[in-house]
């Protein structure tokens, strides 16, 4: 049982690990070129989503068992991410949330 917990714990730090990383790159392209111009609102609002989606799958995976039902629910939230980032991009959708 304590294995199966271990495990967990380093999918969950992997996990945000990489929302991180995901996070740093606007912050690095900051660094060299003008064209990228993010405030503290930008990456509050995108590591809300990333940490948040990180969690979604994290959860997903402890509750889901199937193997292809585990690979549709991380593709599912993936696609939500998706979505929902690139509303807020480009509002694809014109909602409010873009600013459309």
């Amino acid at each position: 049982m304590e294995n199966v917990i271990q495990m967990n714990n380093k999918r969950l730090v992997l996990l945000m690990l990489a929302a991180a990383g995901l996070l740093m790159v606007p912050l690095v392209a900051m660094q060299f070129t003008s064209e990228v111009d993010w405030n503290a609102f930008d990456f509050t609002v995108a590591g809300v989503l990333l940490f948040g989606t990180g969690l979604a799958i994290d959860f997903a995976l402890r509750i889901v068992t199937g193997f292809w039902t585990r690979i549709a629910a991380v593709l599912g939230l993936l696609f939500i991410l998706f979505l929902v980032w690139a509303e807020l991009a480009v509002g694809i959708f014109g909602t409010p949330l873009a600013g459309s």
